[in-house]
C-alpha cells in the first residue's frame, strides 16, 4: 500500500490508474488468472501481487537503490524514524525464489503494463517487501492514514488527502486480499494484510492499530490477528459500517 502512494503522490490519480485498476479480486493474490481474462491485462488492484508489482514499476529513480531509497523515505516520514530500512537476508532470498512473481511481470511486460529490466523491477520489489517495522511503527503508519494523511502528533501533513482517502478504500475494498468482503462484516474497518503476518487497520476518529502474528491462513492473512481484530472491534464499535 505504500508504494501505491508513493506513486500517487509521483504521478497522480490518472497515470496510476492506467497501469492498476480498482476492483476487488476473487483470486488469491498470487494469482496470474485475471491477468489473462482481462483485456488489456491490468491488474485488477495495487493489493495483489500483479498489482503491487505494477505499482512499485513507476516509482522514481534512474535505477533500483534509487527507487527503494524513495519508498524508505516515505516510511521513515510517516513513522517518524529515520533508522527504518530492510533485511538484507529477506530480500535476498525473495529475490532467489521469486518466480512467480517474475512470471507475473514477464506477463504484464509483454502487455505494455510494466516498463523496463524486469530483473530491476523484482529488485526494488523484493527489498520493498523486507521493509522491517515492528507494530508500533506499523500502528503509527495506519494512524496516519486515519488522520487523512497528517501526522499524528504534529498533525503537519505527510501525504495528501485524496491519497490517503484513496490508499484507505482499497484497504476496505482489497486489503486482506479474497477475504476482504468477510473481513469488513466481521471487522469493518479499512486493513491492510502481508503475508509477514501483519496487518495494519484504520480506526476513524480515533488511530491507527497493528498486530502480528505469523501463522497464515489459506488466503494469507494472519489467523490470530484477524481473530484479535475480530474481538476488539466487536467490543469497541470500530466498524464503519
Amino acid at each position: 500500500m505504500l508504494s501505491l502512494a508513493l506513486a500517487l503522490i509521483q504521478h497522480g490519480e490518472n497515470a496510476v490508474f492506467s497501469r492498476v485498476g480498482k476492483e476487488p479480486s476473487s483470486d488469491p493474490f498470487y494469482s496470474i488468472r485475471k491477468l489473462e481474462l482481462e483485456d488489456p491485462g491490468i491488474p485488477l488492484n495495487p493489493m495483489i501481487n500483479a498489482g503491487a508489482l505494477s505499482v512499485t514499476n513507476m516509482i522514481r529513480g534512474r535505477d533500483s537503490d534509487e527507487m527503494v531509497n524513495e519508498l524508505l523515505a516515505l516510511v521513515r516520514r510517516l513513522c517518524d524514524d529515520d533508522t527504518i530500512s530492510y533485511d538484507e537476508k529477506v530480500a535476498k532470498s525473495e529475490m532467489e525464489t521469486a518466480f512467480l512473481n517474475r512470471s507475473l511481470a514477464y506477463f504484464m511486460k509483454q502487455n505494455g503494463i510494466i516498463t523496463g529490466s524486469i530483473e530491476e523491477l523484482m529488485d526494488v520489489y523484493t527489498r520493498q517487501c523486507a521493509i522491517k517495522m515492528n507494530v508500533k511503527q506499523l500502528a503509527r503508519v495506519a494512524a496516519v492514514f486515519a488522520n487523512d494523511g497528517r501526522d499524528p502528533i504534529t498533525l503537519k501533513p505527510l501525504i495528501p488527502l485524496t491519497v490517503a482517502r484513496i490508499c484507505k478504500t482499497f484497504m476496505v475494498t482489497c486489503g486482506m486480499y479474497d477475504y476482504s468482503g468477510t473481513f469488513a462484516i466481521n471487522v469493518g474497518i479499512p486493513a491492510k494484510s502481508g503475508v509477514s503476518g501483519a496487518i495494519m487497520g484504520v480506526i476513524k476518529e480515533e488511530g491507527g492499530i497493528a498486530v502480528f502474528g505469523p501463522a497464515l491462513d489459506e488466503q494469507g492473512n494472519s489467523v490470530v490477528g484477524i481473530r484479535l481484530l475480530e474481538k476488539l472491534a466487536e467490543e469497541k464499535h470500530w466498524s464503519i459500517f
